[in-house]
Parts: structure tokens; C-alpha cells; sequence
């Protein structure tokens, strides 16, 4: 392990992907504000829902363009390694505040952007072709220790073989779903369109996902496998993206898996970008190794520890729980769980009091569109909007509110049924880490991961 610690290798690979994660994130903040997003999501809601322990993180209002702005102005600053390191920490922290404001907008893609923003406040990544080195030549370095570059390689690995792992249960590989449920819905798709109404492409597209998921890392790593695993990657992520809209991961995972390409590839791109901007060839073979104080390393490598092993037990946290994890949600999240089940419902809730007052709630009154769609399948976000109901009508004269819900959701395909006792008053049960024992049982076993 020392003998690890103390090898080196090119900086260029991380620089690359330095450049490219900050534009990326850069266009996706002007794709967000050109679309009106904002307003959609952050500022025209009545109610956003917070996330269980930030409950601190509020909405701006008309000043979530200004955090827009910043966290797209940070991505810009990363990018060409101007003020890095201050830009990565506020990068971290403006686009991880956009995304705490309300967990009806979660996507493992912007967890993943998160913990990757996380990282590159550690990770000297302005060490080579960035402003920063050009003003500052005590900071220029060709070299950079190797588990800077392999800490991000490890980060996806873990990404792809935990999805990979979510995907061995009895719903994917056996039944094809929810593919079996989404691909009919695209058989308009140009020349093989038509294919997607027949099982055995649902099947195919279910067992092709789940190895590509539990093999694709390794043979990103390997090198005589490398380039033909890039194509795949280049394929599948281009193809899901035209199927399914989940945003800017297949473009995240396409740029993001060239890390695992060697030092000679990355060199090549910075040398075609410095004869663009007419840069010396003298600044890009400084002959440096970036060196970390004894101090600063043990501390960094410190942080990667825990950082790993957080990693490693967060998705494995739904062993904790009872009952079938794709109905519950107990520990779903943050697991990188992608695409895996298709959840339909509604939920109709009632506010009454003992005095003789009685509602029915209309949704729309406080919800987006959205907000009640993802509400109405998530037994965390019907409690939280109940409570929210019962403070409401609470300032409005009901004396103790009892709120209650009428929800059926239907999981994969199967019929519909309640997922919370109807007779259950919410305004009483407490938001923990604890099972919630007001969620109805499936009464049927989805075996498996």
C-alpha cells in the first residue's frame, strides 16, 4: 500500500476531465434556465419537499436565479481552472443547495454530480493546463500522485457495480420489468421502432443491462478491452438517452468514463486544445510532480477512507428494513438504483378535527404537477405533506388536525392497492430513520438485490 501511495502518473487525464465535467455542468445550468426550469421547479411551487435532516435548505425564491448563476459561473471557473479550488467548494455547495431544496426533482445523477464536486475540492485537478498553473508556476505539475486519478475511476466502478447489483431481482431478469412496460410506449422509434413491442426485446434490453452495468467498469480498466468498452458505453448511454428522459446522465456517464483512458489519449486532446489557443509547448511538459504536504495527505486520504466506506454501506442500508424495498422506499435513494421500477398512483387526502370540521385536500392547491406525481408513490413525501396539511389547516381554525389518505399505487404491472393504512392519522406519526409501520404490505416478494 505505501508502495501505492507513492506512485505517480500523468496529470492529464484528470485535467481532461476537469475541462469537460465543468462545461457539462455549465450547459446544464444554461439548459435549466433557458427552459424555465427554475420557475417550474424552484420558485413557483407552494410547498417543496426537504430532504429528512435538511430541513434547513429553503427555497430562494426569485433569488434562485442568482444561486444559478453562481453555480453556473463556479462550473465555468473549474472548467478552465481559474480560482479552483475556491470554485470547486462553491460549485459543491451551490449545486448541491439546488438540489436539496426539494427531493421531488432527486435524480442519481445529481448525486453522483454532487459527490464528483465533492472530490474535486481534494483532487488537484488545476494542476495542469489551467489558468491557475499559467498565472502561478510554482503550481504547474505534469505528474499528480495516482490515487487522485484513481479515486474518481473507483467512485464510478461503484456506481456501475451497485446498479448492476440492483438489477438481479426476480422483476428485471425474469419479467422483463418495468422495460416490458416502457419500450411498447416507443414503438414509434425510427426503423426499429416495431421491435419494441415484442417480450423478447424487453428481455434482451433487461439481461443486456445488468451485464453491461456488472462489467462495463472493468472493462473501462483493462486495457486491451478499453476502446470496444467505450463504443458500448457510447451505444448504450446514446440509446437511452433518445428512449427515456433522465436529463444529462447518458451524456455524464459517456464523458465521465474516458477517465479510465490512458495519460497518451488525454495528451493528445490538451495538445490539439493548446494549438487552438496558440499555448507554448513548454507549458505542458513542466516536468513536475505535484506534491501534497505530509499533513495534507494524510488528512486527504483520510477523507477518501470515509468517503468510500459511506459509499460502500449507503446503498446497503435497505437491509435494515422490512417489507419489499420497491414499495416502501425505506433506503432506496442514494443507492444507485437507475430505472427500475415503474410506480403509477394517486393520493387523496381528508383533514378533519373533532370540532366538526372536514376537507377534502385538492392537490393542485399546493402541488406542481410533478411534486404530486412523485408524492403520490413515496411513503416519506406523503408524510411530510401531510404534516404540512395539518399546520395549514392548523393556522385556518381546525383545533388538532387528523389528516388522512386515500393512496393506491401500482408497482411493475401489478394491480393497484393502498400503500398507506387509510385509518392511519399521519399528523401524528414522526418522520426518523425507523420503519414506518403505516405502510400497507406488498403481499407479494420481488427476490433479489
Amino acid at each position: 500500500m505505501q508502495a501505492y501511495f507513492r506512485k505517480i502518473t500523468s496529470a492529464a487525464p484528470l485535467a481532461v476531465f476537469r475541462i469537460l465535467f465543468g462545461l457539462m455542468l455549465l450547459g446544464s445550468t444554461i439548459r435549466f434556465w433557458s427552459k424555465g426550469w427554475i420557475e417550474e421547479l424552484y420558485i413557483r411551487p407552494h410547498y417543496f419537499f426537504p430532504f429528512y435532516g435538511f430541513e434547513f435548505v429553503k427555497p430562494l425564491g426569485q433569488y434562485t436565479y442568482v444561486l444559478f448563476a453562481i453555480c453556473g459561473i463556479s462550473a465555468l471557473l473549474v472548467a478552465i481552472g481559474l480560482f479552483y479550488r475556491l470554485a470547486a467548494v462553491i460549485l459543491f455547495l451551490s449545486f448541491t443547495y439546488i438540489e436539496l431544496i426539494d427531493k421531488s426533482t432527486y435524480l442519481n445523477h445529481y448525486y453522483f454530480t454532487s459527490l464528483v464536486c465533492l472530490l474535486l475540492i481534494f483532487l488537484p485537478a488545476h494542476a495542469y493546463f489551467s489558468v491557475d498553473a499559467y498565472r502561478r508556476r510554482t503550481l504547474i505539475a505534469d505528474q499528480i500522485p495516482a490515487w487522485c486519478l484513481d479515486s474518481l475511476r473507483l467512485f464510478v466502478m461503484l456506481l456501475y457495480v451497485f446498479a448492476g447489483l440492483a438489477k438481479l431481482n426476480s422483476d428485471w431478469l425474469l419479467h422483463a420489468l418495468p422495460l416490458r412496460i416502457w419500450l411498447p410506449a416507443h414503438n414509434d422509434f425510427p426503423m426499429v421502432g416495431f421491435l419494441f413491442n415484442y417480450r423478447w426485446v424487453a428481455y434482451l434490453f433487461s439481461w443486456f443491462g445488468c451485464l453491461y452495468d456488472l462489467t462495463i467498469p472493468f472493462l473501462l480498466w483493462y486495457r486491451p478491452t478499453r476502446s470496444w468498452a467505450y463504443v458500448t458505453v457510447v451505444v448504450f448511454h446514446g440509446l437511452t438517452a433518445l428512449l427515456f428522459p433522465i436529463g444529462m446522465f447518458p451524456y455524464i456517464m459517456i464523458v465521465t468514463a474516458l477517465i479510465f483512458f490512458p495519460a497518451h489519449f488525454h495528451q493528445t486532446i490538451i495538445r490539439q486544445l493548446s494549438r487552438w489557443m496558440s499555448i507554448s509547448g513548454t507549458f505542458l511538459l513542466p516536468r513536475r510532480t505535484y506534491q501534497y504536504g505530509p499533513v495534507a495527505t494524510k488528512l486527504i486520504l483520510s477523507f477518501l477512507g470515509l468517503f468510500f466506506v459511506i459509499q460502500l454501506l449507503t446503498p446497503l442500508r435497505f437491509l435494515l428494513y422490512p417489507g419489499e424495498l420497491f414499495w416502501t422506499e425505506q433506503g432506496y435513494r442514494f443507492s444507485w438504483r437507475v430505472m427500475l421500477m415503474e410506480k403509477a398512483g394517486y393520493a387523496q387526502f381528508m383533514v378533519k378535527d373533532n370540532a366538526g370540521h372536514r376537507t377534502i385536500v385538492n392537490n393542485n392547491d399546493f402541488l406542481t404537477t410533478l411534486q404530486e406525481k412523485m408524492m403520490s408513490t413515496q411513503p416519506d413525501m406523503l408524510l411530510q405533506y401531510a404534516h404540512f396539511l395539518r399546520d395549514y389547516y392548523a393556522q385556518r381554525g381546525f383545533e388538532k388536525p387528523q389528516v388522512y389518505v386515500d393512496s393506491y399505487v401500482a408497482l411493475n404491472g401489478r394491480m393497484g392497492k393502498p400503500l398507506v393504512d387509510p385509518n392511519t392519522n399521519l399528523a401524528n406519526e414522526q418522520e426518523s430513520f425507523r420503519p414506518k409501520a403505516w405502510i400497507t404490505p406488498l403481499n407479494d416478494t420481488i427476490y433479489g438485490f
